[in-house]
């Protein structure tokens, strides 16, 4: 009879909410771990686990003169990008997951993919990440808690979410949670699933150590399990950047923006304004997701759940974004860019041309002939707060009150490039109809229109009229 897996840490001394670990030894005795390791948050535990991953090859150090702290991550080539075919929401009825989502039917999906975790992490360490979503004494917030085999995930996780102690702080004793169990498996397609079930607020995902099926609090959590949680609360989870606009007055106008994966989110939510020398400035407050709620007098407001950036590489440059490239020369690890001889990332659109002896983000000498140097859907994942155009209400635990939504498409042709709505309900019907050209983002064709609304425009025109202050 097999022993169970031991533990780093004592968990009676991280946590005493008894449904947390409930479910803690669940997961463990389904993919049956050798060690347990309960994530603190700490930087000591960051530290570790970078050095860890420098000593096994996971990471590669970069430049630490130009870029200090900054480390250089290749996920299997299979691995790359969202794998939205092989992403399920599992709920009782069909009806319920909406046209545009693939579906299993819970019991289904157990039964398939509950074989694929039974003793998936032997010989590996479990890594149990609480992590909180929102700023600290937010309302707003929630708690979720990963369970994953992969280090770079747990690393990843420190930057990207709020980590530890202070996620267990908030759940207290609460059941109010969203598990969600990871494990990079064996790394094959043919049996990857990223499954969400709404109705238990759970997540599963296996054979994948890419970022936005791997790093459980980005989309599967903050986008697909938050926006039927938001349904049924009356608030709205959406794929939004934030920004604050202060003009030459002082006065900040803060605005959401809707956009496409790798449609220039990121660009605007740190845009330099050619007004700049006029007085005028940007704020950034979330590049990626935001969570929208009504407050007590009737204020639309934002808060942007996460706590770092997961931002695409490709055509990131001093000239389009110099914000971008000024938060990730330190504290960032890269996925998939191409390595300089000097120790440094390099992509297309950097701004340089690709030196002598590149190497390619799959670890090989480049040469033109072979393709692209760096991955084109290639990451840097950098904490906000080394974002030079950082907002100082971006924690602000009320969120900041939103005046106008952008709503974003990637589109090369035929639609003019920029439309104003009349009022809220004009706006729904004008999103509605929005389509956007597929990018590296995910898997498949890159640059074919694709009219699921979800990337541009995720809500439905009643959830719009059920926050809509006018609606």
């Amino acid at each position: 009879m097999r022993s169970k897996p031991e533990s780093i840490k004592d968990k009676s001394a991280v946590t005493e909410n008894a449904a947390l670990l409930r479910w803690i030894d669940e997961c463990a005795q389904l993919t049956k771990p050798d060690s347990i390791h309960w994530c603190d948050g700490t930087q000591g535990e960051y530290d570790s686990f970078i050095h860890q991953m420098l000593r096994d090859g996971t990471l590669i150090e970069l430049n630490q003169k130009s870029h200090p702290n900054c480390y250089l991550h290749r996920s299997h080539p299979d691995s790359v990008a969202r794998t939205e075919n092989l992403t399920f929401i599992c709920t009782r009825e069909k009806e319920t997951a909406g046209p545009n989502n693939n579906w299993i039917s819970p019991p289904a999906a157990k039964e398939r993919v509950g074989k694929l975790f039974d003793g998936c992490m032997r010989g590996r360490r479990m890594y149990v990440i609480p992590y909180l979503m929102g700023p600290p004494g937010s309302p707003y917030s929630r708690v979720g808690v990963e369970v994953t085999d992969s280090l770079y995930v747990a690393a990843s996780m420190h930057i990207v979410t709020r980590v530890g102690n202070i996620a267990l702080a908030h759940l207290g004793t609460s059941e109010d949670f969203v598990p969600g169990l990871h494990s990079i498996g064996d790394l094959s397609p043919d049996r990857r699933f990223i499954l969400h079930f709404p109705e238990e607020k759970l997540i599963w995902s296996i054979g994948s150590g890419y970022g936005g099926n791997a790093l459980l609090g980005k989309k599967c959590f903050a986008l697909r399990i938050a926006s039927y949680i938001a349904m049924h609360e009356g608030w709205m989870a959406e794929h939004m950047l934030v920004i604050g606009l202060q003009d030459p007055s002082g006065q900040v106008t803060y605005l959401a923006g809707a956009f496409a994966s790798a449609s220039g989110k990121t660009n605007l939510a740190m845009m330099v304004p050619a007004l700049e020398r006029e007085g005028y400035r940007v704020w950034t407050v979330g590049d990626d997701i935001a969570w929208l709620h009504i407050d007590e007098e009737g204020q639309l407001r934002a808060i942007n759940p996460e706590a770092g950036f997961f931002g695409v590489a490709p055509g990131t440059s001093y000239v389009t974004n110099p914000v971008a490239m000024e938060t990730i020369r330190r504290n960032t690890i890269f996925t998939n860019v191409a390595l300089t001889p000097s120790g440094e990332p390099w992509w297309v659109g950097i701004g340089s041309e690709p030196p002598e002896g590149l190497i390619d983000w799959k670890g090989k000498v480049w040469s033109k002939s072979e393709g692209k140097a760096a991955h084109p859907n290639s990451r840097f994942t950098a904490p906000a707060q080394e974002c030079p155009s950082i907002s100082p209400h971006w924690e602000d635990p009320r969120g900041v009150p939103i005046s106008a939504t952008l709503w974003g498409s990637r589109r090369s042709t035929v639609v003019p490039l920029v439309m104003q709505a009349f009022d809220w309900r004009h706006g729904v019907f004008l999103g509605s109809g929005m389509g956007a050209e597929t990018t590296a983002a995910a898997t498949g064709t890159v640059g074919v229109v694709r009219r699921d609304p979800m990337p541009c425009f995720r809500s439905a025109a009643t959830t719009w009229q059920t926050i809509s202050p006018t609606g």
